[in-house]
Order: structure tokens, then sequence, then C-alpha cells
């Protein structure tokens, strides 16, 4: 044990020695993967995040009780061999792994799991204030959590729940240590303990996360010594740093790079479609946007085409709503907004709107936002192009999470965003729900309220019949469309570039990033 952790530290500190000499001289150490980030992660406690950039760290570091089947949406049993659910839906039963220990040393069995969901919904629980935990609504049907024996654990939902064992296998679903929250706090996500097949051993901010092999896990072992995750945000930087060699495995490749990696064989580029969508937020509670027919002008008045054809290179396509096409088992007939500059302006002319000032937050880059910064000028240019004019704000990564999800209100007109997901009830439930204000604690930073979509989302919810919930998130889709509280931009299609010593890498629709069975030659 004491061998692994010298020897991960020594890989990073090889990995950072070999960069500081120059991209040139830059080496990654062997068995040891070094994977190029785009933005340092905000914590490593899986309960108070919400960024994919920061679930690939977490779910090599802990288990849940399912998992996603490999290379499909499906759930499989992890931390829990098997489970039960009642005829009524309303109440599941888990048996659990033996002899699984955390990081920590100490046990997980029943208790832990209830004190996982415990300290994420009960506000008396002692270490509630831990969080935030921003993705609890995910299990906003739990009443409870029993344990029936050390080895059985049973939640009782207050109402059948048709996402419920996806959002299990979803990150905000880990298992994280009780003993070490209890020890550490408020700053458990700096000492995170898991049970996954990697543990924890440093985190130097704006440098790197280091984490090596658990020799013990209960899935056989991983052949990489270690992971070392490196921030670099600028994807030029990253790019140059692959091409170098001082990182095996770069994320969210930019198209402009896609075609030289592909071509070289030195490279194995990995693609995968998945649940994704990127937009606009737009504020429909004060301002320009708070007219419907302003957000319609919109919608028709940015080249979509041209965003993803030419700026994205192909990499997606045009986004017609809040549910991704990946979900093709959703009955929706709903084609994207045109690109229609005339009637952009009809709808302002028609609104009393004469030249709208927006300010438009932009970020420099985060989990799925492509390339922000150029999209956020087309999109500019194209809004001006028809009267509005539109001033950008550009925000590093964390800082502009801070500003978007707190609300628009008071602060900005529209704001880029982009989600993966697991299920087509997240997204709207959790950005597009009139209970699901910012205020709340929800992610509906734009306000946007429609009764109609509260009903369909509840009643999708609950159906546990595929087909139902398929013609009920259709219908969400098609009001939303036309309601427009968003600039429906991409639907896009992950990637990831690795050296040729890289073995056995896979791209997840999840968008999760498992190394468990990656090998480095």
């Amino acid at each position: 044990m004491k061998r692994l952790f010298r020897s991960a530290l020594a890989a990073a500190a090889l990995a950072c020695a070999a960069l500081a000499t120059g991209p040139a001289a830059a080496q990654t150490p062997p068995n040891v993967l070094v994977v190029g980030q785009i933005a340092e992660p905000q914590s490593l406690d899986p309960h108070t995040v919400t960024a994919t950039n920061d679930f690939r760290i977490l779910v090599n570091i802990y288990d849940g009780l399912v998992r996603f089947k490999d290379g499909t949406l499906e759930v499989e049993p992890a931390l829990a061999e098997s489970w039960d659910i009642s005829d009524d839906g309303k109440t599941y039963t888990f048996k659990l792994r033996q002899g699984v220990k955390f990081r920590d040393g100490s046990d997980f069995n029943a208790e832990a799991v209830k004190f996982n969901f415990d300290r994420m919904l009960k506000q008396d629980h002692p270490f509630y204030n831990t969080g935030p935990f921003p993705l609890s609504f995910n299990f906003a049907s739990v009443e409870s959590v029993n344990v029936v024996d050390p080895q059985t654990v049973e939640f009782k939902l207050s109402e059948a729940f048709a996402p419920f064992l996806s959002n299990l296998a979803y990150p905000t679903g880990l298992i994280v240590s009780p003993a070490a929250v209890e020890q550490h706090g408020k700053d458990y996500g700096r000492s995170p303990s898991g049970t996954g097949p990697f543990k924890f051993v440093e985190w130097l901010s704006s440098q790197r996360v280091v984490i090596e092999r658990n020799p013990d896990y209960w899935d056989g072992a991983a052949s990489l010594e270690a992971v070392v995750f490196r921030p670099i945000t600028d994807a030029n930087t990253r790019v140059a740093e692959m091409m170098a060699g001082g990182i095996d495995v770069m994320v969210e490749v930019p198209p402009d790079n896609l075609a030289t990696f592909k071509k070289d064989a030195n490279f194995a580029v990995a693609e995968q479609a998945g649940p994704h969508v990127w937009f606009g937020i737009l504020n429909t509670k004060t301002g320009p946007f708070a007219d419907k027919r302003v957000r319609q002008a919109a919608n028709f008045a940015v080249n979509k085409e041209t965003l993803v054809n030419d700026v994205l290179q192909g990499t997606a396509t045009v986004a017609a709503g809040p549910i991704p096409p990946a979900f093709n088992w959703v009955e929706s007939a709903v084609e994207p907004y045109p690109y229609d500059p005339e009637k952009a302006k009809a709808l302002l002319a028609e609104a009393g709107v004469e030249n709208p000032q927006l300010t438009f937050y932009v970020t420099e880059g985060g989990s799925g936002m492509l390339d922000p910064i150029t999209m956020g000028a087309a999109i500019q240019a194209d809004l001006q192009a028809v009267g509005f004019t539109v001033k950008i704000e550009t925000y590093e990564w964390n800082t502009f999470l801070g500003r978007v999800n707190s609300g628009l209100e008071g602060k900005a007109d529209m704001a880029e965003m982009a989600w993966m997901t697991n299920d087509p009830d997240t997204v709207p439930y959790l950005t597009l729900r009139t209970d699901a204000m910012p205020e709340k604690g929800g992610f509906n930073s734009g306000y946007y309220s429609n009764p109609k979509v509260d009903e369909l989302l509840q009643k999708a919810r609950v159906s546990t019949e595929q087909a139902e919930r398929g013609k009920l998130y259709g219908e969400v889709q098609a009001i939303v469309h036309d309601d427009a509280p968003w600039l429906f931009v991409a639907n896009w299609k992950q990637n990831a570039v690795t050296t040729a010593a890289v073995q056995g890498f896979k791209l997840q629709p999840s968008f999760l990033l498992d190394l468990h069975g990656v090998t480095k030659q």
C-alpha cells in the first residue's frame, strides 16, 4: 500500500517535472495515465457537484449501489448485488455486497447507505451542513432509507418514480464514507474516501488530482498503477500537451484538431453519441426575454446550422428542444427553429421591442461546453444582425457556474449552458420546472414557468410504462419548444483522443470516464 502511495506521488511529480522542461521534453510516467481535463474540479464530494468534468474523476474513486452497463444507459449491480421492487413501485430493497471497505478502512454496509442519502435529504441530519446538495432533486421521492440488516437496505418512496434506478447509477448516487465525512466535515471534498477501483492520493489546486490503484477492489484490481488528472483550461494548450506527449488522454477535443488526430497513427480518437444539449438560458422573468415573442425571435435569429457545421465542424446536430434525440423512445415530432432573420425582426416589431439590450454570460470552457467563446461570439453577431445589442461577459468555468446557477435576475439576460444526462426526466425537471427556481435549490436560472409542463413532468416520472413516458416527454418537448425559454443550439457527439499506448479506453453514453479496464503499454 505504501509503495503504491509513493509511486503515485512520484508519477505525478514526474509528469509535472516533464512539463516544466517544455513540451518537447514532456513524457508521462510508465503505467500512470495522465488525463488532460477541461477545468479544475469543484469538489471530490459527489453529492455536492454537478459538472461532468468532476464526475469523470469521481466515478473512479467511488461506486454506487448500481452502475451503467458498459456502453449503455442500462443499469446493472455494483455495490448492491441485487434488488427487489414492490408491485406498487414504491419500495426498493437492495442486497449489498459483503466485505467491501472504504479507502479509510471503514466498512461499507446498510448504515453507510442510509447515512449517504439522509445527509442529502434530511435537513436535521448532523452533516446536512456539509452540502449544499444541488442534485438531491434526483431523490426527492425518497421518504425514508431503512436498515433491514447490515447487508440489506430499503428505500421507501412517496410515489412510483421511473428514473430511480438510473438516478442511483448517476454520480449523485455514489456512496461516500460516513467516517470520512464525520472526520473532515465541510472539507470532505478535499479528502474523499470511496470504494472504487482507485483511491484518492492528493489534490494540488490548479495542478493535479492523483488517484492510485485499489488492489482490493471487489471487481478486480485495475491495471494502471495511478491516474493523474490535470486541469488544462485552454483547449489549444491541451492540444499542444497531447501532441508533445505531456498527457495520455484528452477529453473534449476541439473540432479544428479532430481530423489531425484521426490521421496520426500515434493517436486514437474515440467518439460516442449521448444525451447532451447545449443551449442559452434566457431570463424569462425580467428584461426583453420576458416576452415569448422576443425569445422566439432569438431562436430564429441564430444560424445553428452554421454553428454545428462550421464552428463545431459536424460534431453536433441542431437541437430542437430540451430533450436530446439520444432518447429515441421519446415521441417528438418537433423540428429545430429554422434560421430566419426576417421572421426574427418581425417578431421583435410585433413585441414592440426596439434595439433590445442584452447581457450574455459566456464561459471560457467547461463540461460539454464545446467551443463556448467562439459560439458565444457567433451568437452575439447573429442576434445583433436582427436588432439586439449584446454585451458579452466571460467567466472562468467555476465562477461562471456560481453566477448562473444562482439565477440570472438582476445580472444577465442569457447564459450559455450544457447538460449531459441519463434520463429525459432529469434536465427539464431540474431546469424548467416552476419548483426548480434557484431560491428553491434548482437550476431554473431563467425562471421559466408553465403549469402544463409541471403537470406533464410529474406524470412522466411516476409512470412505469416507457411508451407512456415517451408520449408525455414528447408533449413537454413541444410546449417548451414553443415557449422558447432557451436558445436551442446543439446536441453534441462527445470525443476524446488517446496516445497509441493507451488500450481499452472507451467513451460511455453517460459521458462518464471509466478507467478501470484501461491499460497503458
